[in-house]
Order: C-alpha cells, then structure tokens, then sequence
C-alpha cells in the first residue's frame, strides 16, 4: 500500500490519504489518494485519465506487468522471454514467477503463443514475447 499521509474527518467519516507514484505513463505523476471506510473518494496529482485510474487501482487493487524468461529446449538460445498477458495482482507476483521457474518450452514459438495457462491459480495467462525456430540441425553425413 501506498504511503499514508494523514487523516481528516469529513460528512462521511474520518478520510485517509495515501500517497503514490503512478507509473500509467512516463510523466510519474505524484497521487494523492483520498480513503473513506475503504472507498477511494478522490485521486488528485493526475496528468492524465491514466493516472486517475492508476491511483484508484494502485489502492484497491495493485497489479504489476510482469515479464520474465523460461528455459527453450531445441533453439538457437536457451531462454525466452515471456510475459504475463495482463498486469498481475500484486501479492501473486512472486507465486507466478516460482511457477515458472522450471518451465521447458520446446521450439518452434511464435510471438503471442500461450506458454502457461491459469498460472500460480492467478486466471492469467503468460505468452512468449519472441518468435523462436528450431534450431538447425547438422548435416549427417552419408
């Protein structure tokens, strides 16, 4: 959670205000995240919509993209880079991540190919973010 800055009491009870730095765009807009009974009221700091939605989410629902890379068996290289379809919630980032830790994936990969399914019990996909042949074989000679 974000950095909690102060209490006030308003009509509707005490409000909180948490702090954060939002990450929607390269702009990196200081939030300010007013908070009553849990409900976000109001999200002030914002250069853009992105931001507004950012700081509301960030609160309530914290998610990260992740990207990562798992062991290609039969390329020309021994990792591809892959990465979770949508942002994943923030606490299921280092369960997502052990789970594919060991993870084989075997060439030919296209580019938005589903490598894992549902992973770490999260309902998000993660796909290879590289297309990837297999690699040549030698000539055998005859």
């Amino acid at each position: 959670m974000g950095e909690h800055r102060h209490t006030a009491t308003i009509d509707a009870g005490e409000s909180d205000t948490f702090a954060y730095l939002c990450t929607g765009c390269p702009l990196g807009c200081r939030l300010e995240v007013d908070v009553v009974d849990g409900d976000v009221i109001e999200v002030r700091g914002f250069s853009c919509k992105k931001g507004e939605r950012y700081g509301a989410q960030e609160h309530t629902d914290p998610r990260r993209a992740v990207s990562t890379t798992v062991w290609l068996v039969g390329g020309p290289v021994e990792r591809l880079p892959v990465r979770a379809a949508e942002p994943v919630p923030k606490d299921a980032v280092l369960s997502l991540v052990r789970e594919l830790h060991g993870l084989e994936v075997h060439a030919p990969v296209e580019v938005g190919q589903t490598i894992a399914t549902d992973v770490a019990g999260t309902g998000i996909d993660v796909i290879a973010t590289r297309a990837v042949q297999p690699k040549e074989q030698l000539p055998v000679a005859g």
